[in-house]
């Protein structure tokens, strides 16, 4: 049994895509950050820097923070989505997530969608660089059917929640043929399907 600490966020929703997608059996504990909840004692216990998700896989005796080192760690253990003649790539593409897509995202929604109006270098920096990450996407996916190689990878795993908050983002997914191409073909997957809306029964994924 693997028990998944989270929330209703892009980085959560990854793994809990992947846990469906694997097949595996889990249950979620809902850490509430907007009431602080990942501060408390006894769950920088298991994540010291106080960020959601994490994973107690039970039967193996181990504990996971960081969504990137879980998706691996997953991926790893069912032995999918991470193949081994295709790793390079997966990883190359894996941290481009955790070290750009997701944190330049994640400051457009802090400034554009949550923030409005307090910081227009803010607002316009982030804006500017979200709509280069939307370009630089879409001419990978020109090149290839997904983000790593030509195989549903971890990698598309982890980016595709990001991209699925496009409404937040006010760029226009529809402008990026390939992109658009990317992202509605993995919201059909059941799995994602189940996955996205883990927290939230009644949450639609947002179709351009």
């Amino acid at each position: 049994m693997i028990e998944l600490f989270s929330a209703n966020t892009p980085n959560g929703k990854k793994i809990s895509i992947m846990l469906e997608e694997i097949g595996y059996e889990y249950k979620v504990t809902k850490i509430d950050i907007n009431n602080s909840e990942q501060f408390k004692p006894e769950f920088k216990k298991i994540s010291p820097f106080s960020k959601i998700p994490v994973i107690i896989d039970h039967k193996n005796n181990k504990t996971i923070f960081e969504s990137g080192a879980i998706l691996i760690y997953l991926a790893e253990i069912s032995g999918k989505f991470n193949d081994i003649k295709d790793r390079l790539n997966i990883n190359q593409w894996l941290m481009a997530q955790m070290g750009y897509v997701g944190p330049m995202l994640g400051q457009h929604h802090q400034f554009h969608h949550y923030n409005p109006g307090k910081s227009k270098f803010g607002e316009d920096r982030y804006f500017k660089i979200s709509k280069t990450i939307y370009q630089q996407l879409d001419e990978r996916l020109a090149k290839s059917k997904y983000l790593a190689c030509e195989n549903y990878t971890i990698a598309d795993i982890a980016t595709f929640p990001w991209i699925a908050r496009h409404q937040w983002h006010d760029i226009g997914l529809k402008n990026y043929k390939n992109l658009t191409r990317w992202y509605v073909e993995i919201s059909e997957r059941e799995a994602v399907k189940k996955g996205f809306k883990f927290m939230n029964k009644e949450e639609v994924l947002p179709i351009p």
